[in-house]
């Protein structure tokens, strides 16, 4: 397995971060985090809830 350039490191950044906003902006993400506001009690950082939301989404497909 080859080793990761900075180059592609970079790259694999930019694309999450785009991804990240892409989600944090649909109406699908909106709704979740707005439900999830009450449970939600430690400051989470924007990264974190789409973790959170990607995660509980694949779980809910996974059923």
């Amino acid at each position: 397995m080859a080793n990761s350039s900075p180059a592609h490191a970079a790259q694999d950044a930019e694309l999450w971060q785009s991804l990240k906003n892409a989600i944090a902006a649909s109406s699908g993400f909106q709704r979740w985090r707005s439900e999830q506001l009450s449970a939600i009690t430690t400051a989470t950082s924007d990264d974190q809830l789409v973790r959170l939301y990607l995660r509980d989404t694949l779980e809910t497909l996974a059923y």
